[in-house]
C-alpha cells in the first residue's frame, strides 16, 4: 500500500486529481450527502475545493483520495486526510463522503479505516480528528466503529460541532487489527 493508492476489501482509492471533477461535482450535488457538509456546492465552488486537495498533496504529502468499488469501479466517495487549523490548534482531519446510494453498505467505515491506517503507517503522523455535527448520527458511528473517542464541544464555520480523536497508540491499526 502506498500513499497513492489505498486498497481495501472492498474498494480501491487514489489520490485525488483535476480528472476527478465530475465525480466530486456529483457528490456535491446530492442534496442528502451535503446536508450535513454544509449545503450544495456549485461547479466553481467544488472546482476551488478540488484544487485545494490537489494542492494539500503536494504541500503534504497526503490528503484525499477518491474510492471506488473493486467489483466494477462505480464511484462511492471520496474520503482522505486533511491538514488545517481545528478549534485553534493545528490538526490533521480524517474526512469522508459517501454517495447517498450506497450508504448502509459500510463503505464510510471502510474508507475512514484505510486513511487512518495511512495516517499512522504511511504519513507516519501521530494523531488525527474527525468531527461532525452532533446529530450526524452516522458520521458518529463511522468515528466509533473506527476507534475515535469522543474529546470536546466545537464551532466550525459558526456551527456546533462534536470533535473526536484517535491516536496512534490507540488505534486498532497500530495493533494490526485493521485491513489495509
Amino acid at each position: 500500500m502506498s500513499l497513492d493508492c489505498l486498497q481495501t476489501p472492498r474498494l480501491v482509492g487514489s489520490r485525488i486529481r483535476e480528472s476527478h471533477f465530475e465525480e466530486l461535482a456529483r457528490l456535491h450535488r446530492d442534496p442528502r450527502v451535503m446536508a450535513t457538509l454544509g449545503g450544495l456546492r456549485t461547479d466553481e465552488d467544488t472546482r476551488r475545493l478540488l484544487a485545494a486537495f490537489v494542492r494539500h498533496w503536494r504541500d503534504h504529502g497526503y490528503g484525499v483520495w477518491v474510492f471506488r468499488a473493486r467489483d466494477g469501479g462505480s464511484f462511492i466517495g471520496r474520503c482522505g486526510l486533511r491538514r488545517g487549523i481545528v478549534d485553534g490548534a493545528e490538526e490533521t482531519e480524517v474526512m469522508w463522503a459517501v454517495m447517498s446510494e450506497h450508504w448502509g453498505k459500510g463503505f464510510g467505515t471502510e474508507m475512514a479505516r484505510a486513511a487512518v491506517d495511512a495516517a499512522f503507517t504511511l504519513a507516519d503522523l501521530e494523531d488525527v480528528v474527525a468531527f461532525t455535527l452532533p446529530e450526524n448520527a452516522a458520521s458518529r458511528r463511522v468515528m466509533d466503529k473506527t476507534g475515535f473517542t469522543f474529546e470536546k464541544e466545537i464551532e466550525w464555520k459558526g456551527l456546533r460541532h462534536v470533535l473526536y480523536r484517535l491516536r496512534r497508540a490507540n488505534s486498532p491499526s497500530a495493533t494490526g487489527s485493521l485491513q489495509p
